[in-house]
């Protein structure tokens, strides 16, 4: 039997990040998820450089990605995973605090595949979690010719 692919949750929020790998652990899925801080640390782990040279290789399930992070937000990353070949075709969806119009557009312009807001009250977001993770971890499947791993 195939090893579930990782889930990748990009979340600079300690707090987000708490609550995203309960809510997943409480769906008890098999799923390693992979916790990154910032734009730069997805692209990274993605391609297999720097800090995450020599991971096993594989795209994952899904990218969990927040809009608002340091050094690269997840509207860059979006815009650089969608021009890279090798990465175009991964899950990407958008689990962030932003209601913007605007992000939302530039987000579906860009090829999201999901964009979800994180609901305020805890157990709505605990659900929402769990919901995205179930979908995108089990039910999904990555399109032909894509690695998975």
């Amino acid at each position: 039997m195939n090893q579930p692919r990782p889930i990748l949750l990009a979340e600079d929020n300690p707090k987000d990040v708490e609550l995203t790998l309960t809510a997943l652990a409480s769906y008890n899925l098999a799923n390693h998820v992979t916790v990154v801080r910032d734009g730069v640390e997805v692209m990274d782990y993605l391609r297999g450089t720097g800090a995450y040279a020599g991971r096993p290789s594989g795209p994952p399930a899904v990218v969990l990605l927040d809009i608002q992070m340091p050094r690269m937000d997840g509207i860059e990353v979006l815009r650089a995973i969608r021009a890279d070949p090798a990465l175009k075709l991964l899950p990407v969806v958008m689990l962030t605090s932003s209601r913007e119009e605007q992000d939302l557009l530039h987000s579906y312009e860009l090829g999201i595949n999901a964009y979800v807001v994180k609901p305020v009250e805890f157990g709505q977001f605990m659900e929402a979690v769990k919901q995205v993770g179930a979908f995108w971890a089990i039910l999904n499947e990555l399109p032909p010719g894509t690695n998975p791993g």
